[in-house]
């Protein structure tokens, strides 16, 4: 991958600045690199602001906002396009048609570090799993030899603003999304240490196909070394299903020490069980396991303890953007349960999540361009197996949020984990949890009527 080490004087084109990070990072690199750099996004200038107020220094030489020129993309030595961008996109056809490369930022982060990395992917679980094994790794700098542990990818932000205070005896914890890996697959690249925490189809609106997506998420196996781990849920695929080189390892049961950490409900037992034995491979102490997991207190979004008030829990599980990972979190809990649910499509499945709230909820507050579709999967169970969950079709967070809270009692959890994207009404899913969490603390301070 020396291609991707020496951009001076190198034409690149930037295609998606975006607002989270990814893109700004990219942007500062190249420029740092002596590449002559154009940023194009669809989006106009307006939306863009915060972006482009952290390039204030770099030298951008042109930017092209609310639309792209073909001749960005037909002139260019190279293309760094966010995997937002769908493949098939017009524009990344005329610069393969001109012969030139299409990478990602991530390609660009791992051709130029020179860190042990370590990749975490996974329809639902990874980020919970590479911020554990990340805590663990932290303390660990005694017992292993690592001087510094580095956490980055899909789970925000950019790495490659730090990758020239990276060493050979760093270690670097990736979250890799299946549309990261499908650019990093044409890399022929997969990470010394790849964990998979479950595989169900999901972002088919991306990847069109659930062959298309299981190849994706494959690739953080296939390119392994006979020296390089990694380690499966084995929930998440039959044996021989998943391509590897390296030693695989399949974690089938919570490993004994999981019990530690303070999150809440069994699948989070898996994800640190995969984290466990992902430090065991890397050398970690017992000692030091052990202390990185009391360290973690979860992430934000992810099943997260908002707040107890009037004998009811709150919980945000904004992150929950797949029907696998809300029916973990409905399963996690022995009290009643009245749910938040939906959003903006993404062509999955949505019968088993249904059933599920059918059989674990009290009552449920649909949302979003998915609302419809929950709405008629329900009313097929109620007319099949009895009443079930109360339904309510909401125009809004807010209106969702005062209904579920007229309908619960002491005792109830108020959880939302919607099992679906975000952004039909949201700009992402911190956007739709940190709603709901202002939500929580104005139900806080409200008075009740005597």
């Amino acid at each position: 991958m020396d291609w991707l080490r020496e951009f001076a004087g190198r034409r690149v084109t930037l295609m998606g600045l975006g607002r989270f990070g990814g893109g700004v990072g990219a942007a500062r690199f190249l420029a740092r690199r002596g590449a002559v750099v154009t940023v194009t996004d669809l989006a106009p200038e307006q939306a863009l602001v915060e972006s482009i107020q952290q390039l204030e220094h770099a030298a951008i030489a042109r930017f092209r906002l609310g639309e792209h020129y073909p001749e960005d993309f037909e002139s260019a030595e190279l293309i760094v396009a966010s995997p937002a961008v769908l493949p098939g996109n017009r524009f990344l056809e005329i610069a393969r048609q001109h012969g030139v490369p299409v990478v990602t930022e991530l390609s660009l982060f791992v051709a130029n570090c020179p860190a042990t990395i370590v990749g975490v992917t996974g329809s639902y679980g990874k980020s919970t799993t590479a911020a554990l094994l990340a805590a663990v790794l932290t303390q660990s700098h005694r017992s292993t030899g690592f001087r510094r542990c580095w956490l980055g990818g899909n789970i925000g932000g950019s790495l490659l603003d730090d990758v020239e205070q990276m060493q050979s005896d760093d270690v670097v914890v990736l979250e890799l999304s299946s549309a990261q890996l499908h650019y990093l697959d044409e890399l022929q690249w997969s990470p010394a240490g790849a964990l998979v925490t479950s595989f169900s189809p999901n972002h088919l609106d991306w990847h069109r196909t659930t062959d298309a997506y299981r190849r994706a998420k494959q690739s953080i196996l296939r390119w392994q070394k006979p020296a390089d781990f990694a380690i499966l849920n084995g929930m998440a695929a039959e044996p021989g299903d998943w391509e590897t080189l390296g030693q695989c390892s399949r974690v089938v049961e919570p490993h004994r020490a999981s019990g530690e950490t303070p999150l809440v409900g069994p699948h989070f037992a898996i994800d640190a069980s995969l984290a466990i034995l992902a430090a065991e491979k890397l050398g970690v102490t017992a000692d030091d396991i052990s202390a990185g997991l009391r360290s973690f207190r979860g992430l934000r979004h992810r099943l997260e303890f908002v707040g107890e008030h009037r004998g009811k829990r709150f919980f945000n599980d904004s992150k929950a953007t797949t029907p696998e990972a809300s029916i973990a979190a409905l399963n996690a809990f022995d009290s009643p349960v009245l749910l938040l649910a939906g959003g903006s499509s993404k062509g999955v499945d949505l019968r088993q999540f249904a059933e599920v709230i059918h059989q674990r909820t009290s009552a449920v507050a649909l949302m979003g361009e998915t609302a419809d579709e929950l709405r008629c999967h329900l009313q097929k169970r109620r007319e099949q197996h009895g009443p079930g969950a109360k339904v309510f079709s909401s125009q809004s967070l807010r209106e969702a949020f005062q209904w579920l809270a007229s309908q619960s009692r002491s005792g109830d959890v108020i959880l939302l984990s919607p099992g679906c994207a975000s952004f039909d009404w949201f700009r992402n899913y911190e956007d739709r949890g940190d709603q709901f969490c202002r939500l929580v603390e104005q139900f806080a301070t409200t008075k009740v009527p005597n």
